[in-house]
């Protein structure tokens, strides 16, 4: 099993100052956060992605991976690619991080990434709920 599935944490969001609803404390991992459940992990990941745009301005697939994951540390046109072409959502195009129909895709995709198998929806809709409600 991918790290990212044992610690619930479906984007590796690694460990830093900003805490999430639902993080686990203290984390077994030192460089990743941990989460309560797979829920929690993706509502992280809307969270975060919702802070790009609105507190960055990031609101592109490009944009936010580029920042996600930099090209210092990862092949991050070939994720642009995969996330743009699995959601059907061109890599330049805006997104509205407060719209189901842009986010959820989008993180399911990111999640297929980050752990080598597809994300299951029913867990990826529970992190969009929990991420609404707030």
């Amino acid at each position: 099993m991918s790290r990212g599935l044992t610690n619930c944490n479906p984007g590796n969001i690694r460990q830093s100052k900003t805490r999430y609803k639902g993080e686990r404390h203290p984390s077994r991992d030192s460089e990743f956060k941990e989460f309560e459940s797979m829920a929690y992990g993706y509502r992280a990941m809307f969270v975060l992605l919702d802070t790009y745009s609105r507190r960055y301005g990031l609101c592109t697939i490009r944009q936010m991976l580029n920042r996600y994951a930099p090209p210092s540390e990862n092949f991050t046109e070939g994720y642009i690619r995969f996330v743009s072409q699995t959601t059907g959502i061109a890599p330049d195009e805006m997104l509205n991080t407060r719209d189901e129909r842009d986010m959820v895709p989008v993180v399911a995709a990111m999640s297929q990434i980050e752990n080598g198998i597809a994300a299951v929806m029913a867990d990826v809709y529970l992190g969009w709920d929990l991420f609404v409600e707030a």
